[in-house]
């Protein structure tokens, strides 16, 4: 999505956030989005049936159950199941004989494959598990699911603050006068740089506070990746994330009480963006997820 300044500059300028009047089912509101929220993670295709992640090598990358593989694969897999050959972006796959996967449901002999980067992915599957490409810079990676995951089948829920009109804000959005972006790093110790149309000033028991949103690739959403002073005890450690409509009037709403971990906090094999540095507000944001998980 590209933003221009002369749109930028249309959205205008209002008073410093306060904390919005309490619609009335404020409660009802946020524990439905909850519920959706949670049916999402755990679904057949959440984020709690990631089971690997391989990072290919340049050239060939041998697979199966066997643990002497480059790419071991949960047991369901013959022990020698094929071979990825890496050619700098581009990936291919030969399986041995015998294997036999699907792709996108049809029976899959070999050739080559899409990853996240083309748009949506070519998924392979072989019973529960199902694995597809990601690219994360110039990394090219195997990224495995299973919907009979352990992580999926003792998920408990996620523990979180009772919903409260004090954390639905109005922001002031102050936008960026040309396309800017800002430096976001991610756990694979990288960094990405992504666009950010402006800032959004709030204020929280009287003081000012501003958070940088980004705008993800064809999203009508902004996207904030913060950190506050409850991620020592109470929220996850590295931070949480949060979805705002884009602004209208000048103003953008603010609702913390949707305020969720990343995927991090419940797989080592997601590769979760970090707070941006002008994202850690110093203060306690006790409204939204706690901390769940044990990442």
């Amino acid at each position: 999505m590209k933003w221009s300044p002369l749109l930028l500059l249309s959205l205008g300028f209002t008073a410093l956030a306060q904390p919005m009047s309490a619609p009335a089912g404020i409660e009802a509101e946020t524990r439905a989005w909850h519920a959706d929220r949670v049916a999402r993670l755990t679904s057949e295709d959440g984020w709690l049936t990631l089971v690997g992640l391989h990072w290919l090598d340049e050239g060939a990358n041998r697979f199966g159950s066997a643990p002497d593989n480059d790419l071991v694969f949960p047991a369901a897999f013959p022990a020698r199941a094929g071979t990825f050959t890496r050619k700098g972006y581009t990936v291919s796959l030969v399986l041995e004989p015998g294997s036999s996967l699907t792709l996108e449901g049809k029976p899959f002999t070999g050739g080559a494959l899409r990853s996240d980067a083309d748009g949506k992915p070519d998924t392979l599957a072989l019973g529960s598990v199902r694995f597809f490409l990601i690219r994360r810079g110039e990394r090219l990676g195997v990224r495995v699911k299973d919907s009979e995951a352990a992580t999926r089948k003792a998920f408990h829920g996620i523990p979180t603050y009772a919903p409260s009109a004090a954390w639905r804000v109005e922001g002031r959005f102050e936008p960026a006068t040309t396309e800017r972006k800002i430096s976001v790093p991610n756990v694979l110790g990288e960094v990405e740089e992504m666009v950010s149309p402006g800032t959004v000033a709030f204020t929280l028991g009287g003081k000012e506070y501003r958070l940088a949103p980004v705008v993800e690739p064809g999203s009508d959403q902004l996207f904030f990746i913060f950190a506050d002073l409850t991620n020592r005890d109470e929220t996850y450690g590295a931070g949480r994330f949060l979805y705002t409509g884009l602004p209208k009037d000048g103003k953008v709403v603010l609702d913390f009480n949707r305020a969720y971990n990343p995927p991090c906090a419940f797989t080592a094999f997601a590769t979760c963006p970090l707070p941006p540095s002008q994202n850690r507000l110093k203060v306690r944001v006790e409204a939204g997820e706690k901390r769940a998980g044990d990442h």
